[in-house]
């Protein structure tokens, strides 16, 4: 009996602890929900003159998604002039073909033009990362004042370009990025995917990124948008050509070097992004995401699969064990006891799932898939440690075509 009645108490007081975690994600979820910047404030009102902006998209073999994103870009309601730059970086499979076919129609059906070009690119210098150089080649060519950086596997709605510049003009920004609304088609980006999200945003909060007095410098390389002139004063890809996640890159130079000001805004659904077709796809993306957000540091990269594992597998298996233990106590007749175990592990649990259904409910995924976060985080803690084990034993990172054995860091 003095045995259950120690297990008791010692998980109600951790079931007490893991409640008070989730109590103050809660709260700063509310806080931020309530101020989040959102790319839709960009919506009302006009500007005095519309500057010309260069879209440029690299790809390779993406004959699947590229389509669906010039179609949307063609059909954009901005008042400025707007060109669209496809760099097809090594392709080998249709893409030139069929956005061809896309222009074709566009002209055919004497749409309000929109200039469109094709530009084939067969080579990747050495030092070069090979979205980086597809990048570049596009910006070598573009016209525009702004220069809107996006992947070719978004869309965008009708109204993005027009909220996304005014919102860079009036706020005076030299680099505006927007964090995309996830279209969910398989299991795994509505389990796993909030959660690899969440633990990003945790080292990333928007409200830190977007502090005007010591903001940590962000970005999203699936949507970024600069003014040509800043672009160009960073030294444009060029800065960051070796970088496997640019966008960080790009930020922290922005931010750090030339101190200038960086903006990031929620899209709220009008950029949407299909990112992985496979879970494998999904596990080593995000192990570059979180090894190049962890500045390449293993230690710190083990540091936070541990946190990720406890604060959302470790408190649910807490709080069920609370109930279990709880409900024996009070079999066995102790009743203070058992309503104990039994009250602490269901706030616990209680808590711990409003909170993750309402971030769930913000990030545009069904907030029933909140039931498996425990499954979910113990996944994207076995990716940051997969990462930490890749940067000890030199094991190389796959990115656009390419291997790169990164160097660990103590930063």
């Amino acid at each position: 009996m003095i045995g259950v009645v120690i297990a008791v108490w010692i998980v109600a007081a951790l079931s007490v602890l893991g409640a008070i975690y989730w109590a103050i994600v809660g709260w700063r979820v509310r806080r931020d929900g309530a101020n989040r910047p959102s790319l839709r404030e960009g919506l009302a009102g006009s500007l005095d003159r519309w500057p010309a902006v260069s879209v440029i998209v690299p790809a390779h073999n993406e004959e699947s998604h590229a389509p669906d994103l010039l179609k949307s870009l063609l059909a954009q309601d901005y008042a400025g002039d707007l060109e669209v730059i496809f760099v097809l970086d090594r392709c080998t499979d249709e893409s030139h073909a069929i956005l061809a076919r896309v222009i074709a129609a566009d002209a055919a059906a004497n749409v309000r033009p929109c200039h469109v070009r094709l530009i084939d690119n067969t080579h990747c210098p050495d030092d070069w990362a090979g979205k980086c150089f597809a990048a570049h080649q596009g910006a070598q060519q573009a016209q525009g004042e702004i220069l809107l950086f996006t992947d070719a596997d978004t869309t965008f709605d009708p109204a993005l370009v027009r909220a996304s510049v005014r919102l860079l003009v009036d706020r005076k920004l030299a680099l505006l990025s927007a964090l995309s609304t996830v279209s969910v088609r398989h299991g795994f980006e509505a389990i796993v995917q909030p959660a690899a999200a969440l633990q990003l945003m945790k080292q990333y909060p928007i409200s830190r990124v977007n502090d005007p007095d010591e903001p940590r410098p962000f970005a999203n390389g699936q949507f970024m948008m600069f003014t040509r002139e800043s672009y160009d004063a960073l030294g444009g890809h060029g800065a960051v050509k070796d970088a496997l996640l640019e966008d960080l890159a790009f930020a922290r130079r922005m931010v750090t070097v030339l101190k200038r000001k960086a903006g990031l805004f929620i899209a709220d659904g009008l950029l949407r992004v299909r990112m992985y077709e496979s879970y494998e796809q999904f596990c080593e993306g995000w192990k570059r995401i979180f090894i190049e957000a962890s500045h390449r540091n293993p230690t710190r990269l083990v540091r936070y699969g541990w946190e990720c594992l406890l604060v959302g597998a470790g408190v649910s298996a807490i709080g069920v064990l609370a109930v279990i233990l709880g409900f024996l106590g009070w079999v066995m007749g102790d009743l203070p006891l058992g309503i104990a175990g039994i009250l602490t592990g269901s706030i616990a649990l209680l808590i711990q799932q409003l909170v993750l259904r309402r971030i769930f409910q913000l990030v545009g995924v069904p907030r029933i898939a909140a039931i498996a976060y425990p499954f979910a985080a113990l996944a994207v803690a076995r990716i940051q440690w997969r990462g930490a084990h890749d940067l000890r034993s030199g094991q190389p990172v796959r990115w656009g075509g390419r291997s790169y054995v990164l160097q660990p860091t103590r930063r």
